[in-house]
């Protein structure tokens, strides 16, 4: 393959990510603290580590000098999938008809126009969209790794250094997943659009991943396997290989459509996550993603193996893809995290709830999940998805990452005595936050990014920056 130098990617800021300036102390009118909300409560934040230091409890003002965080304040949000460059289909994709096979003709076309420069400008407004909506920490499920015709940029990761930066700067964490994509089919070769995508063979692909950095304060690396279909089977071993020495999260997209089954069993006799569980691939560290079209003895692998399940319902019913068997899953052992996908829309409580909603349609029965377990899925479950086991809970120790929604607009407003978990979930949207705080600094404040002052704006140049 030819080999041409392009541009770089924006050098990242050599500074800590998202740490805060000065010691601090958070007051929380009403705080998630996992199993019940508590009135007044104080967060003292670590300003070396960007941890809490204490919570204290029955306060019921604003100590001296501490930031007043009024609502209801959740752990941070974790956004355990995305495809960041999708953001730009919003809007286009939903015309007429059509399915998941045309809706990737159209994605590819945006792929094709994106540069480490464009990508960059595209995920930090993505990623600040996420922070406007509570997200403190986001999964990339990166496979965007090369230029056109898949000549090589002069930094071989420019585009994964690219979406690194653009997290920094948008005051997020994020795990880079950087994913092997190697093939269009079982046993063909790359179509003209995934030559961008391909190192070629897994070697190649774990030699290019190894030279991403590690040791970032608000990055972690991970790896991802694309599908079963874009990674030939004696090849998924090398990927899993790869994740394991370095105890990193391995996540991969599965059986999201029936056609990938029907072509796995022709060209292997067994089922997606049959062919995951002889190469290694499945595993306490690993996270599936859709897992919509499950055996019974599908999910029982997925279980016996404490696989996690990344749904992501908003995206599943705009592409049509059906809705996943998650309480088989969870209930056979598989941990379960929410995330948005192709951002259709960016709003995890619309992911929790719908999770539940989409199973009460199927059932036409309701209480699949407890609120606290939804609140669960999209916290803490998610954020050890994407391998920050030490986020997602408001206690000693812990990250201190935070999102406050609003209790006094329309869709939240009422009686305070019955404040719960219930509220966060299935009356509050992504426009109700008001502030979210990673690593005890400010990011949103008031409804206003504090580090991207237009958002809107940032996304609109940057998507026609893309579509024209």
């Amino acid at each position: 393959m030819q080999v041409t130098p392009q541009e770089p990617a924006p050098t990242p800021r050599p500074g800590d990510g998202p740490r805060p300036s000065a010691p601090k102390t958070y007051w929380l009118e009403h705080a998630w603290l996992g199993t019940h909300v508590e009135p007044g409560v104080a967060v003292d934040v670590d300003p070396a580590e960007g941890r809490i230091a204490a919570v204290r409890t029955e306060v019921p003002a604003p100590p001296p000098g501490a930031v007043a965080l009024r609502g209801l304040t959740l752990p941070g949000l974790a956004n355990a999938h995305s495809h960041a460059f999708h953001r730009a289909l919003r809007g286009t994709v939903q015309v007429g008809s059509g399915t998941f096979w045309t809706w990737r003709e159209v994605m590819y076309q945006v792929a094709s126009q994106l540069t480490p420069d464009s990508y960059y400008a595209l995920a930090r407004a993505v990623y600040a969209e996420m922070a406007l909506t509570g997200i403190t920490c986001v999964g990339e499920f990166h496979y965007l790794h090369h230029g056109p015709g898949g000549t090589r940029y002069a930094d071989p990761n420019a585009m994964g250094e690219a979406l690194i930066a653009a997290a920094d700067e948008a005051g997020i964490r994020i795990t880079l997943l950087d994913t092997a994509y190697l093939s269009s089919g079982f046993g063909a070769e790359p179509n003209h659009h995934q030559l961008r995508f391909s190192d070629g063979t897994a070697d190649a692909w774990a030699e290019r991943a190894s030279a991403l950095k590690e040791g970032r304060p608000h990055a972690r690396i991970g790896a991802a396997v694309h599908s079963v279909r874009a990674v030939p089977a004696d090849q998924l071993g090398t990927v899993a290989e790869w994740a394991g020495q370095r105890q990193a999260p391995l996540h991969v997209h599965l059986s999201e459509q029936t056609a990938e089954n029907d072509a796995c069993r022709e060209a292997h006799g067994r089922t997606p996550t049959q062919l995951l569980a002889e190469h290694g691939v499945l595993g306490r560290r690993t996270t599936a993603v859709h897992a919509t079209h499950l055996t019974g003895e599908d999910v029982r692998l997925l279980g016996a193996a404490t696989t996690g399940v990344c749904m992501c319902p908003t995206t599943e019913r705009d592409l049509a893809d059906g809705i996943g068997p998650a309480v088989q899953l969870q209930a056979a052992g598989s941990p379960l995290s929410l995330g948005s996908d192709s951002h259709a829309v960016i709003d995890l409580f619309e992911e929790a709830r719908a999770m539940e909603l989409d199973e009460r349609l199927r059932t036409r029965t309701r209480g699949h999940w407890t609120a606290a377990a939804l609140l669960r899925a999209a916290t803490a479950d998610g954020h050890a998805a994407l391998g920050w086991h030490e986020a997602g809970a408001i206690e000693r120790g812990a990250l201190a990452d935070l999102t406050t929604i609003a209790l006094d607009s329309v869709r939240t407003a009422g009686p305070r005595p019955r404040l719960g978990a219930e509220t966060a979930v299935f009356a509050a949207s992504g426009a109700d936050v008001r502030h979210t705080v990673v690593g005890g600094r400010q990011v949103v404040r008031d409804g206003v990014h504090t580090l991207v002052p237009d958002v809107p704006t940032a996304l609109a140049e940057a998507i026609e920056a893309v579509r024209g």
